[in-house]
């Protein structure tokens, strides 16, 4: 690792705009982003995937492993990334920040506490709801509906048990006792808000923004009114900039925010990505999970709100996982199967039809695994061709950037020779259903969109109250484009149902949930922590 300082001087950032945090982190002042305003923006290129499997696809490690190989061939790059959330982390994950010869570091920072950006934003969230809790002990005068109180707790941990609770236990001097719960920070809507941000000002605007509750009239309550914007901004004030690290090979790596890719937009922030796009000729950021998640989101949300227009998707499969949509059980991928390996490439041409529906050229990258035969990567060669994608095989796993250098010549070559056309999937003036419909139907390819009777009632709320004209933000599985996660590859005609609508009125967008989508999720029956120790060597 090289000292941060000098990581930042190479890229032209001087000390005077860091904030260190020891030898190898620091964040960046947000005045850099001013200073540069009216330089010209590098490519802007996303890494998406197909939908996740048990077999792994590799997202953020071929994003890595992309940048490295960029700057490899002469093209100043800089990675943008999510923070890790502790929650994953110590569950089923592991860690977040790329893998083998493609990582970011320092790794157990990344993955712990990093710059305490996700602590800022719980404690932000505690100080909210102890907020409200304290108006209603006080006499609520703000006539809030307790049972119609949307603002839960959160905390940054995998803690199943806290998913519902009771407060305001053991008496009149304890408060007024409620049905509440815990959701994952990385579900709250101060960290979907934080990584949409484009200054403090519109951080504090956002959050005062947030509906928090309804009073028994039936009106919004937001935070503003318990006067709360200014305090919770106070304690984001160092949270909102940019955390700067390196990875494996020096490459400058913006790792900042990381909303879920289920719940919210599973981007990282707009100010890391805009930042990234000033300061290099290339800007390399992801989706969370599959494009039919995390690239919609990015390209109907984030893309909008931020004005930036991607040049090129770099969709990311592995011959393993795709063998898995063809239906091949987890122990039986290593032995070549083309005919299931045919079969499942229907979730890789889908994705790759789906990215041209934005305008976006893509570049399928197939993450290479030693049980990979020549029969089956022509045979991933020949569909992706034919879907009009290009392609090429990353090895950034075992050779770092070089094992990149053939993906980004693709990535290049398709910035410079297929223009970019894009454009976002719908408008925003239209109704809610028919927001919902058209992803549904134009990329899930459901044949049904059913609303249950309490969605509907909540979209004719939210058209009272004249919220209705915000994006889609939706909640859905990610193993499947359906809402059932059983159903791999590439299903089409099958009924979806919204069961529910929940309002981010400070984010800027309207979740629909589907299926069973868990906003605090619980450690598997081994969970990774107890795999990890430190050594007296620290």
């Amino acid at each position: 690792m090289q000292p941060i300082v000098e990581v930042a001087k190479n890229i032209g950032i001087s000390e005077d705009s860091l904030e260190l945090y020891g030898k190898y982190k620091a964040k960046v002042s947000l005045d850099l982003l001013d200073e540069l305003k009216d330089k010209e923006d590098g490519k802007l290129i996303l890494v998406t995937a197909i939908n996740p499997t048990p077999a792994g696809e590799g997202k953020t490690t071929t994003n890595i492993g992309l940048s490295m190989g960029l700057n490899k061939i002469g093209k100043k790059t800089i990675t943008a990334l999510r923070e890790p959330s502790l929650g994953p982390s110590f569950g089923v994950k592991g860690g977040a920040a790329g893998g083998g010869y493609a990582q970011v570091v320092p790794m157990e920072d990344i993955n712990l506490h990093f710059t305490g950006d996700f602590h800022a934003i719980t404690s932000a969230h505690s100080l909210l709801s102890a907020l409200l809790d304290n108006h209603l002990h006080h006499g609520n005068v703000l006539r809030i509906d307790t049972r119609r109180i949307t603002w839960k707790r959160v905390v940054d941990m995998n803690d199943r048990a806290l998913r519902n609770i009771v407060i305001g236990l053991g008496g009149k001097a304890q408060g007024v006792p409620r049905q509440d719960g815990y959701d994952i920070t990385v579900a709250s809507e101060i960290m979907a808000i934080l990584c949409l941000a484009n200054d403090l000002e519109d951080l504090r605007e956002r959050i005062g923004n947030m509906v928090i509750a309804y009073n028994v009239d039936g009106a919004a309550v937001r935070a503003r009114e318990l006067n709360a914007q200014g305090a919770l901004t106070l304690l984001l004030k160092d949270a909102i900039k940019p955390n700067l690290v390196q990875t494996l090979e020096n490459t400058p790596a913006f790792i900042h925010g990381g909303p879920f890719a289920n719940i919210a937009h599973g981007c990282n922030s707009v100010l890391a990505t805009k930042l990234a796009l000033k300061i290099g000729d290339y800007a390399v950021t992801e989706g969370g999970f599959g494009a039919d998640l995390g690239a919609e989101k990015f390209f109907d949300i984030k893309c909008r709100y931020a004005n930036l227009k991607p040049d090129c998707a770099v969709i990311v499969a592995t011959v393993r996982a795709l063998k898995m949509h063809g239906g091949v059980a987890k122990t039986e991928l290593g032995p070549e199967n083309l005919e299931a390996l045919e079969k499942g490439l229907s979730n890789l041409e889908r994705h790759i039809e789906n990215v041209a529906k934005f305008g976006v050229p893509s570049v399928v990258a197939i993450n290479a695994f030693p049980t990979d035969t020549q029969a089956e990567l022509d045979l991933v060669f020949e569909k992706v061709k034919a879907s009009g994608a290009e392609v090429a095989v990353s090895k950034v796993f075992s050779d770092g950037g070089e094992g990149g250098v053939e993906l980004a010549k693709k990535v290049v070559e398709v910035c410079e020779n297929k223009p970019s056309n894009f454009k976002p999937l719908y408008d925003m003036e239209k109704s809610i259903p028919e927001k919902i419909e058209t992803i549904a139907k134009e990329l899930y390819r459901a044949g049904s969109v059913n609303f249950t009777k309490a969605c509907e009632k909540q979209i004719a709320e939210l058209e009272s109250l004249g919220l209705d004209k915000l994006p889609i933000c939706m909640a859905k599985t990610q193993y499947s484009f359906s809402d059932d996660p059983s159903l791999v590859g590439a299903p089409e005609g099958f009924p979806l149902t919204i069961r529910g609508l929940e309002l981010a009125a400070g984010a800027g967008f309207i979740v629909a949930l589907t299926g069973d989508i868990m906003r605090m999720p619980g450690l598997p029956k081994v969970p990774a922590a107890e795999r990890m120790d430190v050594l007296e060597s620290g």
